[in-house]
């Protein structure tokens, strides 16, 4: 817990709050930042007014700082500044990755300068009826409480929800329902009578599944046979007189969403170990969110939620109603990067498309950046990442690594997409950013082919509503390290120059100082030019 002294100023901040917070946070901010020498990011000011005017009124919010901000957390400062002085309570809702820097950092400066003696706790429910101070919870806390109505935390308290840009992966996860090995188990031991069905129907659904050939994702869509086999276990469990008090809750939770009408039931596959789980969560989570969203004032904050201002795609896959929208504009002096897009390359799964990009990939690699800084490879297809890291560590050798943590110096790190994401903020930023396709979804993967038929289905457009926003945000999330430290990336997918939507990549890209050939004068004088 977290206080400070100065109780007659709060207080006076408290009579006031309802009329002036919004000067009183800008005052207050600004004066921080000249102290601090903070002027990374221009928008603080602004932001804190946004936030500030959401607790005074309690309309709800939804704030774009874009990516660089977002990798080094400038924004955060922007919101805790008016959470700190608002004299009623509040709940901050962030990954706890962020919990020890907010917790031994960030507050412990701004209280240096705030008159409060509000309480900071970090927990999984309310800490009290009374409980006035701010709050600190983790999204999983926050979104089990609210999806499945356990009442951990109070309506009508703001609730600022930072990272909104992973919002509906998080949401998913929590409305996904899951059958593994020690569930089977449990629903044997549940149902002693039948043990002997329930194993031999095991056993056949193991070798369906097991008939499936292998992919890259160990991933399947429950087929018709599996299904078939699920249907004839839960019709013999429903002839036990006692069935519906003895199904195990993971079972029960399972069977109710596999009857629904718009789900996605997917196997996975341990091949290894010859073990598998299954898994069903609703095609989309907008109807079981929305209910949420009405329940207390919301700041949604994110790097790059939409390409859009009003972020309408975004607020319809998440069932958000009209609030405010806000998108601040990269820098263009700051955020600029090195943008290396060659034309004529071959086009994706075309038979010469790893050659020529091998090619690329090692003039590339005799740049400057790539022998005295990081380079990472981003490589979408998983065959294909496999045969690129292959060929670089025997030309390259040790300085060649494939989805490792660790990354020397001038380290060459081959990596997926998510990989890259879930290692960004922890790996040394790279000099040069190789991406060799861009990240639209594979319809190889099952889960993305489940996915789009639930937009078929409804006659929509699932190109514009489902690959492309993920794609442009996954892109624009990709390239923040090197957004901030001005390092070089080269796109590789000739897609960019020749199809509709290039110029809306281009457009999440910018700033950028842009070529189509590798000159290494202009690639060290670009951005000096830019300035």
């Amino acid at each position: 817990m977290w206080h400070n002294e100065g109780h007659s100023d709060f207080l006076k901040i408290s009579v006031n709050a309802s009329s002036v917070i919004e000067a009183e946070v800008h005052q207050r901010l600004r004066a921080f930042l000249r102290e601090q020498g903070h002027t990374q990011w221009p928008h603080h000011l602004t932001m804190a007014r946004l936030v500030a005017r959401a607790l005074r009124i309690g309309r709800s919010a939804l704030i774009q700082t874009g990516s660089a901000s977002a990798y080094c957390g400038y924004h955060r400062l922007s919101y805790l500044m008016p959470a700190l002085i608002w004299p009623e309570p509040a709940i901050l809702v962030i990954p706890e990755f962020f919990h020890q820097r907010l917790m031994q950092v960030d507050i412990p400066h701004l209280l240096q300068s705030v008159p409060t003696v509000k309480s900071i706790q970090v927990g999984e429910r309310w800490p009290a009826a009374d409980f006035r101070g701010l709050l600190m919870t983790s999204p999983e806390a926050w979104l089990s409480s609210q999806l499945q109505q356990q009442q951990r935390f109070p309506g009508q308290v703001l609730t600022l929800i930072d990272g909104a840009d992973q919002l509906e992966s998080w949401a998913r996860e929590q409305l996904t329902s899951s059958l593994r090995t020690a569930d089977w188990e449990a629903l044997a031991l549940a149902y002693p009578g039948q043990q002997t069905a329930i194993r031999d129907l095991r056993v056949r659904l193991t070798h369906a599944i097991f008939q499936h050939p292998v992919n890259p994702y160990d991933c399947y869509l429950i087929d018709q046979p599996e299904q078939a086999l699920l249907l004839e276990l839960y019709a013999s469990l429903a002839e036990t007189p006692w069935q519906t008090e003895a199904m195990p809750p993971a079972w029960q939770a399972f069977w109710q969403l596999f009857q629904a009408a718009n789900r996605l039931a997917w196997i996975r596959v341990d091949r290894e170990q010859g073990r598998f789980s299954l898994h069903c969560a609703p095609a989309e989570v907008a109807t079981r969110l929305a209910p949420i969203w009405q329940q207390q004032p919301l700041v949604l904050v994110g790097a790059a939620v939409d390409a859009s201002s009003r972020a309408e795609v975004y607020r319809e896959r998440l069932g958000l109603g009209d609030l405010t929208c806000v998108r601040f504009a990269p820098d263009r002096r700051s955020d600029i990067i090195q943008l290396y897009l060659p034309d004529r390359l071959p086009l994706p799964n075309t038979s010469h498309f790893q050659t020529a990009i091998l090619q690329e990939i090692r003039a590339l690699l005799s740049l400057e950046q790539s022998r005295t800084q990081p380079t990472v490879i981003v490589v979408g297809d998983e065959p294909l990442k496999a045969q690129i890291g292959t060929a670089l560590a025997a030309e390259f050798g040790s300085r060649v690594q494939v989805e490792k943590a660790g990354l020397m110096a001038n380290g060459i790190l081959v990596t997926g997409w998510q990989f890259w994401q879930d290692h960004q903020l922890t790996l040394p930023p790279p000099g040069l950013l190789v991406i060799t396709t861009l990240p639209l979804p594979s319809l190889e993967n099952p889960l993305v082919a489940g996915q789009v038929a639930y937009y078929k289905r409804l006659r929509q457009d699932w190109f514009r509503l489902y690959l492309l926003p993920e794609a442009l945000r996954t892109l624009q999330l990709a390239i923040a390290s090197v957004r901030v430290h001005r390092g070089l990336v080269a796109l590789l997918d000739n897609r960019v120059n020749h199809r509709s939507y290039g110029q809306q990549i281009l457009a999440t890209l910018s700033p950028a100082a842009r070529t189509n050939y590798l000159d290494p004068e202009w690639l060290s004088t670009a951005l000096d030019q830019t300035l």
